[in-house]
């Protein structure tokens, strides 16, 4: 599933997509949403912005559109009178100067008047987001202190869209890997100093899979990998997926546990799995 940087990747398309003219044209699978096409009608698309894995379609007449891509859901961008290449279902479209974009397969949608939408179940749960919204690393590194996620372990606490929205997989595994952290750990083990070098990985490298499609490795550990013939699911990353390959750092294997009912990967020389 995608996480925080390539929902935010695919809200920049769809801004881009729809932010130049008035709606044209609009359409949507289910009944409960049925109402809403000709009343967006000549009305703009003022910004598309990320909570997490939801998509927020913010319109000039101060309504929202929430959508979750869930397991399947994907937008594509295309011109109005070109279908898309899919045998997916369509649930949404939208149509602005004759360039579309349409959500695919998705289930989770709905309409919300915009000065009610944190009342929506899913954004009232969700910590901040890295990407869409200010986040500072002094913020997330107060939140580690905060008693729901204190003593809670590093590798479910990373996963939990309540503490920040965005972080998934890959990202669990190359944020404790960069900070030397170990998933068995909790805020409450951590020194100061701890906390702050994880809250400054939880963010920048977020923001670094955003700006470079999902890579979040080091450039010179990049060259190196792509020199010994490693495909780009490798050395994209420090450790995610590398399962028996060596560390960049210290040349230990990479190793693979399960943690949360996820995968998670760790280096045993880098981060110590013993705490």
């Amino acid at each position: 599933m995608p996480e925080g940087p390539e929902i935010r990747r695919a809200a920049d398309r769809i801004e881009k997509q729809l932010t130049k003219g008035i709606i044209d044209d609009a359409w949507f699978a289910f009944d409960e949403l049925k109402e809403y096409p000709p009343k967006l009608i000549g009305q703009q698309v003022e910004r598309v912005e990320t909570r997490g894995k939801a998509m927020l379609v913010r319109f000039s007449d101060q309504h929202v559109l929430y959508s979750h891509n869930q397991l399947y859901g994907v937008w594509k961008c295309h011109m109005a009178d070109k279908e898309p290449a899919t045998r997916r279902s369509l649930r949404a479209r939208l149509v602005v100067n004759g360039r579309a974009a349409s959500l695919y397969s998705a289930s989770d949608i709905s309409m919300w008047p915009a000065d009610r939408l944190e009342e929506h179940p899913f954004l009232a749960r969700l910590g901040p987001d890295l990407l869409s919204q200010s986040v500072g690393e002094e913020h997330i590194a107060q939140r580690l202190k905060e008693p729901p996620f204190y003593r809670r372990g590093l590798g479910g606490l990373l996963l939990d869209q309540g503490f920040v929205a965005g972080l998934g997989n890959y990202l669990r595994s190359e944020v404790l890997f960069f900070a030397g952290l170990s998933p068995r750990q909790r805020p409450c083990d951590l020194s100061e100093e701890e906390r702050r070098r994880l809250a400054h990985y939880i963010l920048a490298l977020t923001r670094q899979a955003y700006r470079t499609a999902g890579v979040t490795n080091c450039p010179e550990w990049v060259d190196k990998a792509k020199s010994r013939g490693e495909s780009r699911r490798q050395w994209r990353f420090s450790v995610f997926e590398r399962e028996g390959l060596p560390c960049h750092r210290c040349a230990t294997s990479i190793e693979k546990v399960n943690i949360a009912s996820r995968r998670l990967y760790f280096c045993s020389h880098c981060q110590s799995l013993s705490v």
